[in-house]
């Protein structure tokens, strides 16, 4: 009898972590997830089996046939996919993280369009975008991707036959970086001697690399980088500046996106 008081506080603190972790990651899961364990009480019969099952069923109802449809009441809708245009993970689709104002929407279909023309069968493939509900709800763990504005797009790159791929070097999309050469300005280095530790932490969300050899593509990260830039709705667009000299860009809209941030040499980041 004594212990039952500790034992319940240890469960109400597990239940809000894993509320307050599904939150993080997908904004609707938490909501679902407190339902769940509301509808599903510990003293019937397979409980945790029927907790699951419960959550999955109401989770993919809510993402696929539910969201779709009401977050446009709140300015925002899912990225439209085509031939053109598609996700790096699955991941970022069931976690309700493919959701942009519709200019950006119809930014990247002109974009990915504009793309292909240039380098027929190359997609845009897009990585955390926004969530859909709530403006200024953070996107975890971005400092920015709050208002539907803001979408990450992976790099594109070569294989060992210098042919342009689809494929990218990791699984999430993130943390494999392309280095500064030794005759370029290494921003990172400066950042992280400033005290700024986080600077390359996306080297720990890879989710594993791929073995494939791919290369960065200049040309290609160039063309898809001023296809993006050409763009009259966009406001900035984020890449270490040694990229930015390797590709020989200059532009107003190209930016250094701060220590504070991260390391933006895996990945590009733009907004309206």
């Amino acid at each position: 009898m004594i212990l039952s008081p500790f034992f319940m506080f240890i469960s109400i603190l597990f239940h809000l972590a894993i509320t307050l972790l599904l939150t993080l990651l997908t904004q609707v899961g938490g909501i679902i997830y407190l339902i769940t364990i509301l509808l599903i009480r510990e003293k019937s019969r397979y409980w945790w089996g029927k907790r699951l099952t419960l959550f999955s069923l109401l989770y993919a109802l809510a993402t696929f046939l539910v969201i779709p449809y009401v977050a446009p009441l709140f300015g925002r809708e899912r990225i439209k996919e085509s031939e053109m245009i598609e996700a790096h993970s699955m991941l970022y689709k069931i976690a309700n993280r493919n959701y942009v104002t519709p200019a950006l929407n119809q930014a990247l279909q002109e974009i990915s369009q504009n793309l292909d023309q240039k380098h027929h069968g190359i997609k845009v493939v897009y990585l955390d975008a926004n969530f859909p509900f709530i403006k200024g709800f953070p996107l975890f763990p971005h400092l920015s991707h709050n208002d539907g504005k803001k979408v990450d797009l992976s790099f594109i790159y070569s294989n060992k036959d210098k042919q342009l791929v689809n494929l990218k070097p990791s699984n999430s999309g993130y943390g494999v970086f392309e280095e500064p050469l030794k005759q370029e300005y290494n921003q990172i280095e400066v950042c992280k001697n400033q005290g700024f530790w986080q600077y390359d932490y996306a080297q720990y969300l890879t989710l594993g690399k791929k073995e494939q050899e791919l290369t960065f593509s200049i040309q290609g990260n160039r063309t898809l980088l001023q296809t993006i830039l050409q763009q009259i709705s966009v406001k900035k667009v984020f890449i270490e500046p040694h990229l930015k000299t390797r590709m020989k860009l200059q532009h107003h809209k190209l930016r250094f996106h701060g220590c504070r941030a991260v390391r933006h040499d895996d990945h590009i980041h733009f907004q309206l």
